[in-house]
């Protein structure tokens, strides 16, 4: 099921909700009742409930954007990490050089062909992976400079090898959800009850306070959407690409 469709069912449902809720008490409520009686505490409540809320959903929005921006930079410190081995080996002999760049090329393409869609569907990396980086930096550090040239190019390389394990490391960690458990029971509760607030304000069945009463527990919906399609950066909806990898190796794609 897309997630555009779940977004959409999800905003339909809180406004369904809300709608059917608001006709049911109205349907038990008493002839004498009077929704002008609301007592102030209880809208002064609704007040400082709903700013509380939509402080909790900013903070928690701003943390999992910044999530998916750190792991979109781990993406691109790794690629130029490997770029940077790539173009600073043309120091080294033919042979080494051609080694070095041709391990380099079958990690990306491992990543970008393989690694990705195991990220996405396990929040993991592979094992293949690992073991390519692992060849690379052996290729590397192995290597004995024959020149002054080649001793000035070699410790240079060792730290972009350094770099890309580094933001791979950094990239593993960043495949699973970054919002804890007890963080999104809080979101979750918290839009319950902010919703239900609502109900204690004596809404009517008037066109006007249904159609309010709706559109706010839709955007409550879509705004725990949001979260939760950021929560985990390389998985759903707006993800990290790995298209830092494409632009400086673009020979590597499928």
């Amino acid at each position: 099921m897309s997630e555009w469709l779940v977004l959409a069912l999800a905003m339909a449902a809180a406004c369904v909700v809300v709608v059917i809720v608001t006709f049911l008490r109205e349907r038990a409520a008493s002839e004498d009742e009077d929704p002008s009686e609301t007592p102030d505490v209880i809208e002064y409540m609704t007040m400082w409930i709903g700013v509380v809320y939509a402080i909790v959903l900013g903070l928690a929005i701003a943390g999992v954007w910044e999530a998916r921006s750190a792991a979109q930079d781990h993406v691109q410190a790794e690629a130029q990490a490997l770029h940077e081995i790539s173009e600073r080996v043309r120091a080294y002999p033919p042979d080494e050089r051609d080694r070095i760049r041709a391990d380099v090329d079958a990690y990306v393409s491992q990543v970008v062909n393989t690694e990705w869609k195991t990220m996405a569907d396990h929040q993991k990396l592979t094992q293949r992976g690992t073991d390519l980086l692992e060849r690379i930096r052996q290729d590397v550090t192995d290597y004995q400079p024959k020149t002054d040239f080649q001793a000035q190019a070699y410790q240079p390389l060792v730290e972009q090898v350094a770099a890309a394990d580094l933001a791979r490391s950094a990239r593993a960690d960043s495949t699973g959800a970054t919002m804890p458990a007890v963080v999104w029971f809080g979101l979750l509760a918290g839009g319950v009850i902010t919703i239900g607030m609502v109900f204690a304000l004596q809404i009517r069945r008037t066109p006007r306070e249904l159609v309010l009463a709706g559109l706010f527990s839709a955007l409550i919906a879509f705004l725990l959407f949001l979260i939760w399609d950021f929560d985990a950066p390389y998985s759903r909806g707006i993800t990290a690409s790995a298209q830092p990898f494409l632009n400086l190796f673009p020979h590597v794609k499928d």
